[in-house]
């Protein structure tokens, strides 16, 4: 077997510089007392210090092992433990302690479950809007399977905004996603389009650049996107977590992260959301409303 090649050496766009404040400290006290999960530590997002000082977190519910195996994520894989009944309790109260104003909530997959998870997932909703009356929520969902009595569950709590990554283009799907399906994504969203009439949800998606895809595939993959429904688009660069992860094949410089706004913007999204450190929950209050 041949040696796998030295990672690609990071451009000084990529320098982060960390800032471990007093919200920071505080917000970490707070996640390890109510032994809760977020995305921000399990994803390894280079935003972590930034959201943690102001106060901000994605909280992941339904533990930290995932049943799918993507190439490019850091979270455990394996087989879960069963469901936490009293997490949406604590995750509830965690927010109301930070006093959020926008919630945003993610999960890994359970496709060991009956009903994929949707159920703690309704039941989270309804216990964080019942702690902090007023609030506005991102749902950064699991495909599901592609089940409607699953997406319907979730839908059901009118969160603000839907949002569900496709993470890379058709293409690159075998290699990144491969116990997922474009076409299952993109289904979602279009799914979640259909209750906009009465919920006035907005759709969300996002995609890692870095990975093997051409521009071409991309702005491919957002004309798709775009057709589905999705109104909202965070594009971003992967980072690879360990060296077991999928490698970077290209590190996208600042400024075609901005051309691709802008294309994306004048493609028809509402907002696109774009940058080397742009995570699918990094600014997301601005995404309410939109």
């Amino acid at each position: 077997m041949s040696p796998r090649p030295a990672p690609l050496r990071r451009p000084d766009w990529l320098k982060v510089s960390l800032d471990t404040g007093e919200d920071y400290r505080a917000l970490k006290r707070l996640v390890g007392e109510q032994a809760l999960h977020t995305v921000c530590e399990e994803a390894r997002c280079p935003n972590l210090h930034e959201c943690w000082n102001a106060r901000s977190a994605t909280f992941m519910i339904l533990g930290d092992t995932c049943t799918r195996h993507c190439g490019f994520c850091s979270v455990g894989k394996g087989r879960p433990l069963a469901p936490d009944a009293d997490e949406p309790r604590r995750v509830a109260a965690a927010v109301r302690a930070m006093g959020c104003r926008h919630a945003v909530l993610t999960s890994v997959d359970r496709d060991d479950l009956p009903d994929l998870g949707a159920g703690h997932w309704a039941a989270t909703l309804r216990a964080v809007r019942a702690a902090s009356p007023g609030i506005t929520i991102e749902t950064l969902i699991p495909d599901f399977q592609g089940r409607r009595d699953c997406l319907a569950a979730v839908m059901a709590e009118r969160p603000e905004v839907l949002s569900h990554n496709v993470e890379t283009v058709p293409e690159r799907y075998k290699p990144v996603r491969h116990d997922s399906s474009w076409t299952r994504s993109l289904a979602v969203l279009a799914m979640a389009r259909e209750w906009q009439p009465a919920y006035a949800v907005g759709i969300k998606s996002g995609m890692m650049l870095g990975l093997g895809e051409t521009r071409e595939q991309l702005l491919a993959a957002m004309d798709e996107l775009l057709a589905a429904g999705c109104e909202i688009l965070t594009l971003g660069q992967y980072l690879s977590p360990t060296r077991s992860h999928l490698p970077v094949q290209r590190f996208v410089p600042p400024d075609e992260f901005a051309e691709l706004k802008a294309i994306g913007e004048a493609m028809g999204f509402k907002h696109v959301e774009a940058g080397p450190f742009v995570r699918s929950s990094y600014m997301a209050h601005k995404h309410v409303g939109l």
